[in-house]
């Protein structure tokens, strides 16, 4: 097989992968569109994305032959353009605007500026693509390092729940396919961020080959992204004696509730002491005035005995 057959085997392979890849948010996009809701998903991941293909679409038609760059990265385009066109229906208002001033500042502004200082700043087809293809490496690696939040959540969390498998295996595949495409043509510049991509790949199989077996946290959700997750600062690790903490915390609750018990019980014996004191004061009160009365009608009579004597 001659070099250039072999550079277009991987570039074919790297296609098919990020074709796979591109379509990994399709059940997302299915419950967004049957519930009417995006959830609190976020729209960055796929401005990025979309940002990221026409970046390379055109450091590819700059470069001229770059046929399966063009194909691939022009799928990205109409798959990323409807996933927003989807999200920004049915996204609450707040998030739709912050979403179209994104796209409107990144993929017109951003592209429009890249595309005026490519042609302004480099003069000739060699300068164009070295300035070109440096942009689409800093883009694309720090797309690739958007891993990182996943990463720290599944070694904080020990746990793969929110790592899913097939993706981060298809990722590394894909940039394994477009490494070796880049390496066999010689461009450092798809090269580069593919290296970044794999190492963050065999960092994420790793850490599932590591924590596939302990339990996934419950009642967690984090909103999904393609090959991204939101960090959030809620997490809590999983423990192995959760049984035992509730066994435990059971316990404090009958305390608590045995403790609010008694206090009901001494504010009613005290309500009742004093209604008791008031009745003994009221039982006093007659008895004395019952003795006056008894007194008073005593002394009458002695008065009356007295003048009839």
């Amino acid at each position: 097989m001659s070099h250039s057959h072999l550079s277009f085997a991987f570039g074919v392979l790297g296609n098919i992968a990020s074709f796979v890849c591109f379509l990994a948010p399709l059940p997302t996009f299915y419950r967004v569109c049957k519930k009417k809701s995006t959830e609190g998903f976020q729209s960055i991941p796929y401005v990025a994305a979309l940002f990221s293909a026409m970046l390379w679409i055109f450091y590819a038609y700059v470069k001229t032959g770059e046929t399966l760059l063009i194909t691939i990265n022009a799928f990205g385009c109409v798959i990323e353009t409807i996933y927003l066109a989807v999200f920004i229906t049915y996204c609450p208002k707040k998030a739709r605007m912050s979403t179209l001033r994104m796209i409107v500042l990144l993929n017109f502004g951003g592209f429009c500026t890249i595309v005026l200082l490519t042609h302004l700043l480099a003069k000739g087809e060699e300068a164009r693509v070295k300035l070109l293809g440096w942009i689409c490496v800093v883009f694309a690696t720090s797309v690739f390092a958007a891993p990182l939040s996943i990463i720290r959540v599944v070694i904080r969390t020990k746990s793969v729940e929110f790592l899913p498998f097939p993706l981060s295996l298809l990722l590394l595949i894909s940039a394994i396919m477009w490494l070796l495409y880049g390496i066999s043509l010689k461009d450092i510049y798809v090269t580069l961020p593919n290296v970044v991509g794999l190492t963050f790949g065999v960092i994420q199989i790793g850490l599932y080959a590591m924590y596939r077996n302990n339990k996934p946290i419950k009642d967690q959700k984090l909103p999904e992204h393609k090959g991204d997750i939101v960090e959030s600062e809620n997490v809590i690790a999983p423990t192995g004696n959760g049984e035992k903490q509730e066994e435990e915390v059971k316990p404090q609750g009958g305390d608590i509730e045995i403790g609010e018990k008694k206090e009901e019980n001494n504010k009613q014996d005290q309500q009742q002491s004093v209604e008791n004191k008031k009745l003994d004061q009221v039982a006093h009160d007659q008895t004395e005035l019952n003795k006056n009365n008894i007194n008073k009608n005593n002394n009458k009579t002695e008065e009356r005995v007295s003048c009839e004597v």
